[in-house]
């Protein structure tokens, strides 16, 4: 579904973020991107969006080159992918069931549509009784699983996951590993960026190491780095 050709991508000053990445991510796979700050995790995830173009090589999304798509064709393309960071970046003004809704009304989604489908999300993730609440009357880590909840609103192809657990406790970080992992059996990607081995060992799948930009191991399951 995903293929990394030969990536390399630098930005000003000579600054190498990727340098030679062969990548490739199949449909319904999980695959934890591990590796220190500045290892280049961040970019590896902003190529997939289209928010980066490579310098050399090329990525595949479903076929399609995202390095060449239109500025017009990108919105369609990112409607494919959920994204989950680690600031949350919910909308302050905005209750739960309003900032998972929003999402959807952006695909032009029927009132009846959005009801139905922000209540199955809230229900998956486990934050019903929390609909009515806004961001600041929720924890960490129930404002990750509203950040959970709309991006995956959309039924999107791939979940992309940039240090989602940076900003929480051990129990929680636990707790939203197990709803990533549930996410995937539903049959959705995921790629999860995290510097956390910790979290790699719970997942116990595909693992990728990045190290300055360079792909260094390319594991099956993460209960190697212990």
């Amino acid at each position: 579904m995903i293929y990394f050709d030969n990536v390399t991508k630098v930005y000003p000053k000579n600054c190498i973020a990727l340098s030679d990445i062969s990548l490739g991510i199949s449909s319904g796979e999980f695959v934890s991107i591990l590796g220190r700050s500045g290892a280049g995790k961040s970019t590896l995830l902003r190529l997939i969006l289209g928010y980066e173009k490579p310098t050399k090589g090329n990525i595949f999304f479903e076929n399609l080159n995202v390095g060449k798509m239109s500025p017009s064709y990108l919105p369609y393309h990112r409607r494919k992918i959920g994204m989950v960071y680690q600031d949350y970046k919910l909308l302050d003004q905005k209750t739960v069931y309003e900032n998972v809704a929003f999402a959807l009304e952006v695909l032009g989604k029927s009132d009846n549509e959005i009801r139905r489908i922000v209540a199955q999300a809230l229900e998956l993730v486990g934050i019903s009784d929390k609909a009515n609440n806004f961001p600041d009357q929720l924890s960490g880590g129930e404002q990750q699983r509203v950040a959970l909840a709309r991006a995956i609103v959309g039924q999107p192809k791939v979940l992309l996951a940039d240090e989602p657990t940076g900003n929480l406790d051990i129990f929680t970080t636990k707790e939203i590993v197990k709803l990533f992992l549930k996410i995937n059996q539903l049959g959705t990607a995921v790629v999860l960026a995290t510097h956390n081995r910790d979290i790699v060992n719970t997942i116990r799948k595909r693992v990728v190491v990045l190290e300055r930009g360079r792909i260094i191991r390319d594991d099956k399951e993460g209960r190697y780095y212990l």
